[in-house]
């Protein structure tokens, strides 16, 4: 029987063998275990705020084409669609311009103030551990993670019923905070399917309840 992930063609120019880089960084665990083991804690949240506050100041440097590329690929081939969408762990905002361009209502939220404030003022943000989102239930149609920790559990309660969750890795399986579509998938309660494509040096996941 087909698995609860179809994968799509390539998109053309995409670059699998990656050079050894996320693999082998400490936030590969981390991602995994919050993922699967809901292993975030005070502690863990802090150090994490930390090192991104410290390096947000030079984070905009890494907005690059290619990183771009699947965050682009994902929007036009993922077929997710809606009005009401926030975006976690938005950064220095590499993909926030895009999704302003194709939605009605889009929140910006990052744990690390220090990225918010490196990110231009193109919609609401907030600060916001996404452990704890400041949000009813069903409240967004599309919550988009770019290169995010996945937390299964809010993003099962905020997502309305025919909503979906857009899961982005600009560096592919390289990528420090990295799941494939698969794990995703496994990760999240209940039944959900997945539509993933690879485009550039990213993946992406477009992710939907079965």
């Amino acid at each position: 029987m087909p698995g609860p992930v179809t994968w799509l063609p390539d998109a053309e120019g995409t670059v699998t063998d990656l050079p050894v880089f996320g693999s082998v960084s400490p936030m590969r665990k981390v991602t995994e275990t919050v993922a699967f083991d809901a292993a975030w804690d005070s502690s863990r949240r802090d150090k994490v705020r930390e090192l991104f506050d410290g390096m947000a100041a030079e984070w905009t440097s890494r907005s690059t084409p290619e990183r771009e590329a699947s965050i682009l690929d994902a929007l036009d081939r993922g077929g997710l669609a809606g009005d009401t969408v926030i975006e976690l762990g938005s950064g220095t905002g590499l993909g926030t311009g895009h999704l302003i361009e194709r939605f009605d209502d889009v929140i910006a939220l990052d744990l690390s103030m220090e990225m918010l404030r490196h990110q231009p003022d193109l919609t609401p943000k907030l600060q916001v551990d996404a452990s704890m989102l400041p949000f009813p239930d069903d409240a967004a149609d599309l919550l988009v993670l770019v290169n995010m920790l996945l937390f299964p559990a809010e993003v099962d309660r905020v997502v309305r019923p025919v909503g979906g969750l857009l899961w982005i890795n600009t560096l592919g399986h390289e990528t420090p905070i990295h799941l494939s579509p698969e794990a995703v998938v496994d990760a999240l309660p209940g039944s959900w399917t997945a539509t993933a494509g690879r485009a550039s040096s990213g993946l992406w996941a477009a992710v939907q309840r079965a």
